[in-house]
């Protein structure tokens, strides 16, 4: 789930040996890009530099990884559409010696979202769902309840996708004593559950609240049309077309899969249990690694071209990308940032980006963007709570070491 702002390992004797993998040997080219961006991490701070100000000190990120108590950390660049590199860092759990690699699972939090959007586009390219039709009609084992707000402006696929359907921000808990919640029962706030109802609390349409139980609205709807799990129209629509061998929305994972899952890890770097949601998933359900999501972004990029339509047609691509609203610069720790159909927007023209962060309590993180005037773009996961502002921090390393299309620097207000 996505904390209410983007930003809010130790070292040897603490998370054991410092450690990296490459997916594949790279030329020294590529060889000189990575090192300069693992030793090109500067501090961040919001707000603008001082006039005047020295250059910013450089620092490597094993150093940054201690800084923020954060054990292990992924990433994935593209560069020309493709995978230009992929390595691990660091280790999956804080005092073993299990490394992080690029086969490294980490929870994608609310990046998950993004998935569920090229889904729900996909039925709409198919014409199964419409985007501006009230999601009641395609609803069957539950219906947004009716009230004032309601009467004359209806929930419909769009303003759940971009947050402006009414529904509350919540996060999830449930009552251990009693059981799991279904999912039918987490959108009805009924025990097990112990979230907020996804009741509407203002006109739909009306203003922006980022809603993580609108998402698992959207993912009754299309549990509803189609009749399949989420997990299976996952793998069926974006996982076995693009070759995400390492992606799934089904947890627990796998038993031989559970020694390349990453363990969540608190703001001390303390090692924490997975508190993965098991049934509402569409809102922060996802475990990947940043090569399979680096997949996803690509084919989000050549879809917006024209270039392919495996999971979108152009058409459905740029609709997923078309600025729906500004968002308030408050509501985004400083970032001048659009909301588009399941992604945030920044940027205009061709050097537009797309990307959507997430965190996971009780700690993990990760970042997706990509340039699609460039063919450009980054993921990065990292297993602990400071990873969200230490993923900004190999962001800006990366953006600066592959400038052109990219901007050069992150806005801040």
């Amino acid at each position: 789930m996505l904390k209410n702002k983007i930003i809010a390992i130790g070292f040897v004797a603490l998370f054991g040996p410092f450690v990296f993998w490459a997916s594949q040997s790279a030329n020294s080219q590529v060889e000189q890009k990575i090192r300069n961006v693992e030793n090109g991490l500067i501090e961040f701070k919001p707000g603008s530099p001082a006039e005047n100000a020295p250059a910013p000190k450089k620092m490597a990120l094993s150093e940054r990884m201690a800084f923020y108590k954060v054990p292990g950390v992924s990433i994935a660049v593209i560069h020309d559409h493709k995978i230009e590199w992929s390595k691990g860092y660091g280790v999956l759990k804080a005092g073993s010696s299990t490394p992080v690699t690029p086969d490294t699972f980490f929870q994608a939090a609310s990046t998950s979202k993004l998935i569920t959007a090229a889904i729900a586009l996909h039925f709409v390219g198919k014409r199964k769902l419409d985007l501006d039709r009230d999601v009641n009609s395609y609803l069957k084992s539950w219906k947004i309840p009716e009230n004032d707000l309601t009467k004359n402006k209806k929930v419909t696929l769009r303003l759940l996708l971009s947050h402006q359907a009414g529904l509350p921000t919540t996060n999830f808990d449930h009552d251990e004593k009693v059981g799991y919640p279904t999912l039918v029962q987490v959108v009805k706030g009924e025990s097990p559950a112990k979230n907020k109802a996804a009741v509407v609390e203002f006109v739909p349409g009306s203003k922006w609240q980022y809603s993580n139980v609108g998402y698992d609205v959207i993912q009754l709807v299309l549990e509803d049309v189609l009749d399949k799990p989420f997990a299976q129209i996952a793998q069926e629509i974006v996982f076995k077309p693009l070759g995400m061998k390492s992606s799934t929305f089904a947890y627990p994972l796998k038993p031989e899969l559970l020694a390349k899952e990453a363990m969540p890890h608190d703001d001390k770097g303390i090692a924490r249990e997975p508190a993965m949601h098991l049934t509402a998933l569409a809102h922060g359900g996802l475990m990947t690694t940043p090569s399979d999501l680096a997949r996803f972004t690509i084919e989000l990029m050549l879809a917006y071209q024209g270039k392919s339509s495996r999971i979108l047609s152009q058409e459905m691509a740029r609709q997923l990308l078309n600025k729906e609203l500004d968002l308030d610069p408050k509501m985004t720790a400083g970032f001048p940032l659009g909301e588009g159909l399941g992604v945030f927007l920044r940027g205009q023209a061709d050097q537009f980006s797309f990307l959507h962060p997430g965190g996971n309590l009780p700690g993990t993180n990760c970042w997706l963007e990509g340039w699609p005037g460039s063919g450009k773009g980054v993921v990065i996961m990292a297993n602990g709570a400071g990873g969200e502002v230490l993923a900004i921090e190999i962001l800006q390393a990366v953006i600066n070491e592959y400038q052109g299309p990219i901007p050069t620097k992150i806005s801040h207000p």
